[in-house]
């Protein structure tokens, strides 16, 4: 079914908690290492500097894996809903699951596995067709190309269009996401006084109910599919 004007708008913030369910690990399986080394070691500037062939390994793995891995269910029900509301995702994910499974309008804060970008001219980014990123790849400028991914102590660059959608919700949900991670997680502080909140976590945390969130404690999956149920009854 095609927008219309008249659609509310939900937006959604998503966090690894999505991508778990379809196999992605995160840093936090394996206490912030990968393969013995610390996160700063291979998603920071200064790692970048120090080891580039460390930091090109660990993304050409991580991209490898997630081409492997499907959309689950709540990446699936999340396209869905775009038949009946006006759907942006603002994800933390750097992954495509909610491309893949259908979602059209999706803003990346972190960056975007299948991109590579300048290391010399951060305007440059290009789409990737295969998993590697190798050492010798340059950029029209005669850079090596890094991962399209903003690491530990850079700017976010899409923090002002992501602020700027929250401000428009007539919904929003939370999912896959602690609210820890900063600057992504001051997002629910542009949501509207106006606007129904919700989130999904299997965890409640200890402000849910300072922040006014409607909490549905279920993983990513199950939680998708009572807040489907939920949120259309709210339409009729």
């Amino acid at each position: 079914m095609g927008q219309t004007k008249s659609m509310k708008k939900l937006i959604v913030l998503s966090g690894a908690g999505v991508s778990a369910e379809s196999g992605i690990r995160t840093f936090r399986d394996s206490n912030g290492l990968w393969e013995n080394h610390d996160v700063m070691e291979v998603a920071s500037p200064e790692g970048w500097r120090r080891n580039r062939q460390l930091v090109l390994e660990f993304y050409n793995q991580r991209r490898k894996q997630a081409r492997e891995c499907q959309p689950n269910l709540a990446h699936q029900l999340l396209a869905e809903l775009e038949s009946y509301f006006e759907v942006h995702i603002i994800t933390q994910n750097v992954d495509d699951l909610h491309e893949r499974a259908g979602s059209s309008q999706v803003l990346h804060l972190h960056g975007e596995l299948n991109k590579a970008q300048s290391s010399l001219d951060p305007k440059l980014i290009y789409n990737l067709d295969h998993w590697e990123i190798k050492e010798g790849d340059k950029c029209e400028k005669g850079s090596q190309l890094r991962p399209f991914i903003v690491w530990f102590g850079e700017a976010v660059p899409m923090m002002l269009p992501a602020i700027n959608l929250v401000k428009t919700a007539d919904f929003f949900l939370v999912i896959g996401t602690s609210l820890q991670v900063y600057p992504a997680a001051s997002l629910i502080d542009y949501v509207p006084t106006t606007a129904q909140k919700f989130l999904i976590d299997p965890v409640a945390p200890s402000n849910y109910l300072a922040r006014n969130l409607h909490l549905i404690q279920e993983n990513a999956t199950s939680g998708m599919e009572k807040f489907k149920s939920l949120i259309l009854g709210k339409t009729d």
